[in-house]
């Protein structure tokens, strides 16, 4: 059994930063692609970023150069750095584990970025 836990949402200024961590458990993490999506009211969810088990980093053009998605397989914990938020980036963020055979889904946290 796979469970993720988000956390770090809130409400910021526009212009400020977010750390958002997802804790993880189970025994694929090591083999997992990790993602974050978000979904904005009204709108479908959309990938912002993910990291593959060997590091490869892809990001939606969206966030490219604001954001960073970073792993740790030791701890089974996966970050999403943003910088630089914009109204835009109001949404709820949720973690995505896939494994070969498998998905996983955190509950979401609320990213909320307006003066």
């Amino acid at each position: 059994q796979v469970q993720l836990v988000e956390s770090g949402g809130g409400l910021v200024q526009p212009g400020g930063s977010l750390r958002l961590s997802c804790a993880t458990s189970g025994t694929i993490f090591s083999i997992a692609v990790l993602a974050w999506h978000r979904q904005a009211p009204g709108k479908e969810r959309e990938l912002v970023a993910l990291i593959t088990n060997s590091g490869i980093r892809n990001y939606a053009t969206s966030v490219k150069d604001r954001f960073t998605i970073s792993r740790d397989n030791t701890k089974k914990m996966v970050y999403l750095q943003m910088n630089n938020l914009k109204p835009e980036d109001t949404a709820v963020y949720y973690c995505n584990l896939r494994s070969p055979t498998q998905t996983y889904w955190g509950q979401g946290t609320q990213v909320t970025v307006s003066s």
